[in-house]
């Protein structure tokens, strides 16, 4: 493998954990337009395929799949490159707001910024569906199917994970009967996805958000119940300082469950930002690594690829769900609405802007329109 190719994988995601606000949903729209659209590192097909597998394993999604794009283009060493690339900026930005906010009580005023961020990013994930969307509807009974998962996901409240996976079985049992898939036992080939000192000691510190990073299902913004339950309800927290934490999650860039840096200074310092870290995300590495090479496998198989088909277009409807409700919230006056036209005249207009941009002018827009 060319030392190139690591160069490239270290640039491409080191630059995204810097500019990737706006949550996973954003992150793999930003990813699907930097290695499928401008690097063509993987089909759109295989990306869906990563993206909907990396869906059903526990973790942060979004940065899972940085996992699987470094893998694509730089094999496991790829993958290390990609994902400690992705991760560290807002690891590091965390750990600096953490100290700041345990040395003088308060975080840098950042939300003007986000502000005008949170209307910008709605643009890219619209994109991203829509160029997902467009290679997952196979047929009018996959379309039948996303908008299912899309209604059960916005009126009837239903879980991500649960939504995808009841999407994922009810479709392949449909095409399996539908195309007697079952005379084939070569169908059912089996696949196994995986086997499964200070305030506070920096080996504990780091057992305590392994688990949680071994169990977390679905995306960053789930971590919240966990670490209540890890943390809060065992009196090593505050709620009020996991608020904080979550908060500042938020407002980074980079993957939510940077979070986890921020608790792990307030309870052990320096070494205890670094123990929660690594904690949280080594379990991502070790999935990763074990999957990645199963989903050609899976596309292979008669059953497992409808399994596929129909996760990925429930995938796309969980982001079409995402993108509604960001929405719902991010879009409450008239200067979030300018910004989102603005967005979306960047992202779908003749020159289709780079991401960075967009990101760029919602921050900057966000903070001159809260001074009128």
């Amino acid at each position: 493998m060319s030392s190139n190719h690591y160069k490239e994988i270290a640039l491409l995601f080191g630059k995204l954990g810097c500019i990737a606000f706006g949550g996973p949903a954003a992150h793999v729209a930003m990813m699907e337009d930097e290695v499928v659209t401008k690097r063509k590192w993987m089909d759109r097909e295989h990306f869906l395929d990563l993206m909907g597998a990396t869906n059903l394993i526990p973790g942060p999604n979004s940065t899972e799949l940085t996992m699987h794009c470094g893998h694509e283009r730089g094999g496991i060493l790829g993958l290390f490159i990609a994902g400690i690339c992705f991760i560290v900026p807002a690891v590091l930005i965390t750990g600096f707001l953490a100290f700041l906010y345990t040395k003088y009580g308060d975080l840098p005023n950042v939300e003007p910024f986000i502000y005008g961020i949170k209307a910008a990013v709605l643009a890219i994930i619209a994109a991203a569906i829509y160029k997902l969307g467009k290679k997952a509807l196979k047929n009018y009974e996959l379309g039948i199917l996303g908008v299912a998962v899309l209604i059960a996901s916005l009126v009837f409240q239903v879980n991500e994970i649960l939504a995808l996976l009841a999407g994922g079985v009810i479709g392949t049992l449909y095409f399996w009967i539908k195309n007697n898939s079952f005379n084939s036992a070569q169908s059912f080939a089996p696949i196994i996805l995986f086997k499964a000192a200070g305030n506070l000691a920096s080996t504990k510190i780091f057992l305590s958000f392994l688990k949680v990073g071994a169990i977390l299902y679905g995306s960053g913004y789930v971590l919240f119940a966990y670490l209540d339950a890890e943390l809060v309800a065992t009196g090593l927290l505050s709620r009020a300082d996991l608020m904080e934490a979550i908060a500042v999650g938020q407002f980074t860039p980079g993957p939510v469950l940077s979070t986890a840096t921020f608790i792990g200074y307030q309870l052990g310092g320096w070494s205890g930002a670094v123990a929660a870290s690594i904690g949280i995300f080594l379990p991502s590495f070790l999935f990763v690594a074990l999957l990645n090479p199963l989903v050609p496998k899976m596309r292979q198989s008669k059953v497992l690829g409808y399994f596929l088909d129909c996760v990925n277009v429930a995938a796309v409807a969980v982001m079409g769900a995402v993108l509604i409700k960001m929405g719902q919230e991010s879009l409450g006056d008239w200067k979030s609405i300018v910004i989102a036209i603005i967005g979306i005249a960047m992202t779908f207009g003749w020159k289709k802007s780079n991401a960075m941009y967009v990101v760029l002018m919602g921050s900057i827009l966000g903070y001159l329109l809260t001074l009128v």
